[in-house]
């Protein structure tokens, strides 16, 4: 994979600053009164995420690009109970009981060298689909009136748009804001690193664009699992749009 140009490394570095600034002076900006809370869902998006995308494997790339061995760990927060589960990983196993997909759910997916399509299921609902183990994720912009049901891979996603500037204070910037719960258990890394039924993930999504057009989707992804995390595993993320689906690939989910 190529390394970032420094036009991206300054988009990426002036994104990861708005992601962190943002939530707070959004906050302060609705706190006042000085302006109703950002509309929502498929009309309320202040920039353009459906199309194809393909990630730029530009850091990680040992542990991205190809399952690292058993026991294999690092840079990930795990406590004495997350080594332990790890370090009893067996690739046989998972596959015997029909659980490959346990590397491919929400907290791991995007960090896979996968291709997504992003589209809109409905005004309320923004729908992400990968090539690689051919998962599907729903961003639901209305809070749910009723129980998510049974965990699965994908979790229930609650979505929002975070907007910051406006007509009469300049530029509008925003990030799209992702909360994902009621996970089944799977994997932070292929190599069995566990994440529990307890995770917690939120996901900011940022549009960046170059001088000669081309666009970057950057996402900024914090975990927190209290059964197997002694911290947050934090990670940022790289996508570069495609001009169309040419290059899908939809393959299934493997244990290794």
């Amino acid at each position: 994979m190529n390394s970032p140009t420094p036009t991206r490394q300054r988009a990426i570095a002036a994104a990861l600053f708005l992601i962190l600034a943002l939530p707070t002076g959004a906050q302060a900006q609705f706190g006042r009164g000085a302006a109703a809370p950002p509309v929502q869902g498929r009309d309320g998006a202040p920039f353009d995420l459906t199309g194809y995308w393909t990630a730029l494997i530009t850091d990680d790339w040992q542990y991205r690009m190809i399952t690292p061995v058993a026991g294999d760990y690092s840079y990930i927060p795990l406590n004495d109970e997350g080594r332990r589960v790890a370090d009893e990983w067996d690739s046989a196993a998972d596959e015997a009981a029909g659980e490959e997909c346990k590397a491919y759910a929400a907290p791991a997916i995007m960090r896979l060298p996968t291709r997504l399509r992003i589209a809109w299921e409905n005004d309320q609902t923004l729908r992400i689909d990968t090539d690689l183990g051919m998962q599907t994720r729903m961003f639901h912009f209305e809070a749910a009136e009723a129980s998510p049901g049974e965990p699965t891979w994908q979790g229930f996603s609650q979505a929002a748009w975070e907007i910051e500037g406006g007509p009469n204070g300049g530029p509008v910037f925003g990030s799209l804001k992702v909360d994902t719960d009621n996970l089944r258990p799977g994997y932070l890394r292929k190599n069995g690193v566990p994440f529990s039924e307890d995770t917690f993930m939120t996901e900011y999504f940022n549009l960046l664009m170059e001088d000669n057009g081309d666009q970057y989707l950057v996402i900024q992804t914090f975990v927190d699992d209290p059964q197997y995390l002694s911290g947050h595993f934090v990670r940022t993320l790289q996508f570069k749009r495609e001009p169309d689906g040419e290059r899908w690939n939809p393959s299934p989910c493997t244990a290794t």
